[in-house]
């Protein structure tokens, strides 16, 4: 078994940890923004199919000192580099700097030290040096430096496992997938239960809930050589394919709970629909253009997502106050006996929905502050005798 990392928003490292154990990882630990783990081959290639909330996976070369430039050249140079990939290949090198200090290296240092090494191992054994490929390289080093030590990993997931292929440009504010995976996890949603997003924009929540009520593979239609484990020496290209059979035949054929979707905006429902039909599943999405203070809740129960808007976003007249005010009113009296969770950035008037929250999850979106309050919305109120509807 090899060492791998997957990264991760910092709060959202517990549900990754979960994840990776459901996929076969053992010895699992995490740190900052990222979960450690070991893994046989079998699983490493299927998590870079199947895992929904990590931004990117790594194989660890090598762990050493990087107290300063001269030790990290020479271990770095003690890294087989000419049997990992063919000077063929094109490459990058993403110094992370983790130190501070007079004598600390920046992260342009790193980066040097770590391309010089492997050019010097490429040429001494291959005579021959890739090339340098700072866009769009076939293989991604990157080395992060935390208390003189330093970590020498090599991308293998290629693009970001955010950019699952499906999504169509043109939404202002697009949830990245991986973060809907995660909110979805967090809300312990599984598929057994019915599912709404009513303000479902491009419909990547509604999609990311499509995947794993189907327990459909989320990066499967990824097209060929995008993952950077793809252009490794010791790519086994058959145990790839049969990886990919096996999770096909594991994809159900039906839903056992139905999947809502909804906007005000019959443009956004239009992207929806598109990135549905991209992600293969748009006869599992039961879509609509409706506001969602004029809705009514699509089944007697279920969960409830949704990334709520603000700002330009807000699709109504009237200020973020009365707004975040009127989704507590439509939770309140339209809404029993569902279970909701709303996204919300942490400097919108979220306190005017009305409602205590059960729950509060601090996230970052990309580099904005924001929470996922649960609510769970009773017929009356918990306290027998209140006559009043809340949470």
């Amino acid at each position: 078994m090899e060492t791998y990392i997957a990264t991760c928003p910092d709060a959202a490292k517990d549900t990754l940890a979960l994840e990776l154990k459901a996929s076969g990882a053992v010895d699992i630990t995490s740190g900052y923004r990222m979960v450690r783990f070991k893994a046989s081959r079998e699983n490493w290639y299927r998590m870079h199919l199947c895992l929904a909330t990590p931004s990117n996976l790594f194989q660890v070369l090598r762990e050493c000192s990087g107290s300063n430039a001269k030790i990290l050249h020479s271990q770095a140079g003690r890294i087989p580099w000419h049997k990992l990939f063919s000077p063929h290949k094109t490459f990058r090198v993403n110094g992370i700097a983790g130190d501070r200090g007079e004598n600390a290296m920046s992260s342009n240092e790193i980066s040097k030290q770590i391309r010089l090494a492997l050019e010097e191992v490429m040429e001494h054994h291959l005579g021959k040096k890739p090339r340098v490929d700072l866009k769009n390289p076939d293989i991604t080093i990157t080395c992060h430096i935390h208390r003189k030590r330093a970590s020498i990993c090599i991308n293998t997931s290629g693009k970001a496992l955010h950019k699952r292929g499906y999504r169509g440009p043109g939404h202002p504010a697009p949830l990245k997938e991986t973060m809907a995976a995660t909110l979805l996890h967090l809300a312990g949603y599984d598929g057994s239960i019915p599912f709404y997003d009513p303000m479902c924009g491009s419909g990547t929540l509604a999609i990311e809930a499509a995947f794993i009520a189907l327990n459909k593979a989320c990066n499967i239609h990824r097209k060929k050589d995008q993952f950077g484990l793809e252009h490794l020496k010791n790519f086994d290209r058959d145990l790839w394919r049969t990886t990919q059979e096996d999770l096909r035949k594991q994809r159900l054929e039906e839903l056992r709970a139905p999947i809502f979707a909804s906007d005000i905006s019959e443009e956004y429902l239009t992207m929806c629909r598109d990135n549905a039909l991209r992600a293969r599943v748009e006869k599992y999405l039961n879509t609509s253009c409706q506001s969602f203070f004029e809705s009514e809740k699509p089944a007697p129960e279920g969960l409830l997502i949704c990334n709520l808007p603000y700002g330009e976003r807000l699709a109504m007249g009237d200020d973020q106050k009365a707004f975040y005010r009127k989704v507590g009113d439509t939770l309140k009296a339209k809404y029993p006996g569902w279970k909701a969770a709303l996204f919300v950035n942490e400097k919108s008037p979220w306190k005017f929905i009305g409602l205590k929250p059960s729950k509060k999850v601090n996230l970052l979106n990309g580099s904005i502050p924001t929470k996922l309050l649960f609510f769970e919305m009773y017929e009356g109120s918990k306290k027998p005798g209140s006559g009043k509807s809340g949470s």
